[in-house]
């Protein structure tokens, strides 16, 4: 069986190929040629990730899965929830400054701890929550995965990506997940539990 990830980041792509290696082989849009986007104009996690599955499935014409993730800390009211990857970019919108790059993660984290540094004393919990929706024969299936944590007050460790520098899982208090190895990262992430999810729904109905 072949799958979509309707992706283009590179560290998401690993992570699903080592989860559904077994199972399916998983190829990109850009390994097929496609480098068109799908707009996520979604209001919800789940809502983005049907919006991929969909849009990439007419793209490519072949069975497809996709994810949305959003990051929640508590002290900022659950933000920046499903505009994680452009908050930077949100940020300067409100405060009237020249916007950053898209998915500018460097910028993104100095906007996470610059808005967390105006609530001194407040508890810096926060969660990843990733929903996944699998496109196949046309009927779709979700999967769902959190990992709970808190950020730290600076950055830390060079591996994984996105917030991994400032997020540290309750599972490992000591460090970063961006210092973790790969395969711990992988066994406790958001998006790992709902990727393993889908590959014991998948080794069960297919």
């Amino acid at each position: 069986m072949k799958l979509v990830f309707a992706t283009g980041n590179k560290g998401k792509l690993r992570e699903a190929r080592e989860i559904l290696e077994d199972l399916a082989e998983v190829v990109s849009p850009a390994d097929l040629g496609i480098l068109e986007d799908v707009a996520e104009t979604g209001s919800t996690l789940k809502e983005n990730s049907i919006l991929k599955a969909e849009g990439y499935r007419k793209l490519c014409g072949m069975d497809c899965f996709a994810d949305d993730t959003g990051l929640e800390v508590d002290a900022l009211g659950g933000a920046p929830g499903i505009h994680a990857a452009r908050y930077a970019q949100d940020i300067a919108r409100r405060d009237g400054r020249p916007l950053p790059p898209d998915h500018d993660f460097s910028a993104n984290i100095d906007a996470l701890l610059s808005e967390l540094a105006k609530h001194p004393g407040a508890p810096r919990t926060a969660r990843f929550r990733s929903v996944v929706t699998l496109l196949l024969d046309g009927e779709m299936h979700f999967f769902e995965g959190t990992l709970e944590g808190r950020i730290a007050e600076s950055r830390s460790g060079s591996g994984g990506f996105g917030y991994d520098p400032v997020f540290i899982a309750d599972a490992y208090p000591d460090r970063s997940v961006a210092e973790l190895p790969e395969e711990v990262k992988n066994a406790i992430s958001h998006r790992g539990k709902a990727l393993r999810a889908m590959a014991e729904w998948i080794k069960k109905n297919i």
